[in-house]
């Protein structure tokens, strides 16, 4: 008789989590709201940081500075409300006779995480306060007892769900890198690794999760780091090479006879800046391949111009014209321009947003299907559906991070693609531009139209908040205008903050009672947004009481005054955009910032934004304070998020990884050669949706 064998089929890449040892189906499910289904995706989910066993202090060995770890048993937790939003949560935690406080600031939701008797691993900074050692915002590990923790390690930390304990995760690593990791193939050739001094995939993914030392931590991240950098720039090296080979665009060439015609209608001369953002752009547009050119300046650089420039030549070839904008505020306010530039002109404009009715909206499809309008205006509602363009030469994106890059290809003129010119005003720092703007040319313009006035700003305590308003009203007295602006739009039980309502009516039965007040929203029907601008930029109002939705575009000359509530809830590229708002004309500016600053990094980021008006400075350091994905809501962008690199941490490896897609791109176009096989299917498997690289593979 036959017996049946019970020896364990063997772990596969591609097997499901739920059969590897100690998993199951009830913990695969948990598994999968991490995005975890096979013994392949434990490999590479990687930690998200360590927890350093290697310096174990016992609390009377502690010292100021270096990063240390303290192994306690909880003795007390205490939660203090200080009003306003501000709570401070304690937990005292002893070691045999030894005590530490551990501290969090406006984390009250922490609370139920600690309970008496529990024994955690702390890991931080410790400073000694009043005879007792205190960690604040330490890094915490409930663990079971103190003999489960392996002794002189780096303990990988996992991204958890509800149900999913550290040591579960480590376990099931743990057996997918015995059981699987040998089979991982190797993406770059020998030659390769050794030049650029790699660990090979199979020595680099246990280091990774399981590190030795410090060292070998630092050589396993930066393998894992460049590969992911360099993915992402050959499938932007590949989208670029693309374009230049493969899409056909209609060449619209610069001749002295339209520069003549195009600066006649400017009243003014354009400056050294905007005279080399037109050449740069003209050289691109004079091509039979898109132009993809991102126009990035600082407040008040004269951007528009030079879009408006760009605009005109194509219209000069009988080319058509798209100006895309992230509000319909912004995009009526583009007509206005557009109207006043282009009064000598034959240009005809249409505006096209979601707002208008049905009739008017076919009246003018059928006008821009004829041609007879060659500048078309509009939010969303130009790409929502098919726009039957005549010949579409030029795209224009106002406030490009408010769209993504699958927004930029629903544009389309049959096998003719328009060209691209995409602008913004907040200045991108070096990092982001090479990646998540890295299909794009890049043209910077720094330098202001003569006549712009400085802007002088405030970050004053509370207690002088009645003397701003002072200065406030004696300027208003003067015939000045200003901005009260406030982070929401109604008041909220979860969040403490200035809302737009309250703040309305404090004002115009405070401080401001003896003045003309509007207020806009984003909740508000255009008609409405519209009414209260005209109003505002007329003079009915004096004041205009604001969410963010004036941050770009709103053009009021007389507006020199600008308060801005609860300012810590605005980044810094955010705040510089509202406060380029003031101060567009003869007269210099003032804006003051009211905040309820609880945390260090808040005070850094407004002390950075009173002591300078530069904007591509102030970018840099909200970047390095906040991150990419706050700074320009990258998510919007359309790319896959970031696994192990860190834009801001990785900045010289992001340089690195650019110029080496850029070198391997151009001496094997299309990475055909056999030892870039795999290269090639990484960066169309990663990236080749959202950058529209089907045909390149």
């Amino acid at each position: 008789m036959s017996r049946t064998s019970d020896k364990t089929p063997p772990v596969e890449l591609g097997t499901p989590v739920q059969f590897l040892k100690g998993c199951g189906a009830q913990r695969a499910e948990l598994l999968a709201r991490l995005g975890i289904a096979t013994a392949r995706d434990l490999l590479f989910f990687f930690p998200r940081d360590y927890q350093d066993l290697t310096d174990l202090r016992g609390i009377d060995q502690l010292e100021e500075g270096p990063l240390l770890s303290v192994l306690g048993t909880v003795e007390e937790v205490d939660l203090a409300d200080r009003g306003m939003g501000r709570s401070v949560l304690g937990v005292l935690v002893r070691q045999q006779r030894d005590y530490l406080r551990a501290l969090w600031f406006n984390q009250p939701f922490l609370r139920d995480k600690f309970k008496r008797g529990q024994t955690l691993l702390l890991s931080g900074k410790a400073k000694h306060r009043a005879g007792r050692w205190q960690m604040i915002h330490p890094h915490v590990q409930v663990v079971d007892t103190e003999q489960s923790l392996p002794k002189g390690q780096l303990l990988p930390v996992y991204p958890l769900t509800e149900g999913l304990a550290q040591r579960h995760v480590r376990q099931l690593v743990r057996r997918a890198l015995d059981s699987c990791a040998d089979k991982i193939e190797e993406v770059f050739p020998t030659s390769y690794l050794d030049q650029h001094e790699l660990l090979p995939i199979k020595a680099a993914l246990p280091q990774l999760h399981f590190p030795s030392s410090r060292e070998s931590l630092e050589q396993a991240r930066r393998r894992f780091i460049y590969q992911e950098l360099l993915i992402l720039q050959l499938a932007l090296a590949l989208n670029r090479q693309h374009v230049e080979q493969a899409l056909k665009a209609f060449p619209l060439e610069l001749t002295a006879k339209i520069d003549a015609r195009i600066r006649r209608l400017f009243p003014f001369e354009l400056t050294a800046g905007q005279n080399q953002a037109v050449a740069e752009i003209a050289a691109d547009m004079g091509r039979g391949h898109p132009m993809n050119r991102l126009l990035q300046g600082d407040v008040g650089s004269g951007k528009t111009i030079v879009a408006v420039y760009a605009m005109l030549l194509a219209v000069a070839h009988a080319a058509q014209v798209v100006l895309m904008a992230s509000t319909e505020v912004l995009a009526r306010q583009h007509v206005e321009t557009l109207e006043r530039l282009l009064a000598g002109s034959h240009t005809r404009l249409g505006l096209l947003t979601g707002s208008q009715t049905p009739r008017a909206r076919q009246d003018l499809l059928a006008q821009i299907a004829s041609g007879e309008i060659q500048i078309v205006i509009g939010t969303q509602a130009v790409v929502a559906g098919e726009v039957p363009f005549s010949r579409l030469g030029l795209v224009v994106i106002d406030e490009q991070h408010k769209f993504g890059v699958r927004q930029r290809a629903a544009l389309k003129n049959s096998a003719i693609h328009p060209h691209y010119l995409v602008m913004t005003a907040t200045p991108i720092p070096r990092t982001i531009s090479m990646t998540l703007f890295g299909d794009l040319d890049i043209t910077t313009l720094k330098d202001s139209p003569p006549g712009r006035q400085n802007v002088h700003t405030y970050f004053p305590p509370e207690e002088e908040r009645a003397r701003w308003w002072e200065f406030f009203r004696k300027k208003l007295r003067e015939g000045r205008q200003g901005y009260v602006i406030v982070p929401l739009v109604d008041g909220s039980e979860q969040v403490q903050a200035a809302n737009l309502e309250e703040t309305y009516e404090h004002l115009a039965n405070g401080e401001l009672e003896a003045f003309r007040i509007g207020l806009i929203h984003g909740r508000l029907t255009p008609d409405e947004k519209h009414s209260a601008m005209e109003a505002f930029r007329g003079g009915q109002t004096q004041v205009l009481v604001a969410t963010s939705v004036v941050e770009v575009g709103v053009d009021v000359a007389n507006a020199t005054l600008m308060a801005i509530e609860g300012a810590e809830r605005f980044g810094l590229a955010q705040l510089h955009q509202l406060r380029g708002r003031i101060s567009r004309g003869s007269f210099p500016g003032y804006c003051c910032l009211f905040a309820n600053a609880g945390t260090d990094e808040a005070v850094e980021r407004l002390k950075a934004f009173v002591v300078s008006n530069d904007g591509f400075h102030l970018a840099e350091v909200d970047f390095a304070l906040r991150g990419p994905g706050d700074l320009l809501g990258t998510r919007q962008h359309g790319l896959p998020p970031l696994r192990i690199a860190d834009l801001a941490r990785d900045a010289a490896v992001v340089e690195e990884a650019r110029r080496d897609a850029r070198l391997l791109v151009d001496a094997d176009p299309g990475l055909e050669q056999a030892d870039h096989a795999l290269l090639r299917r990484m960066a169309l498997v990663r990236y080749g949706k959202s950058l529209k690289l089907g045909d390149v593979g």
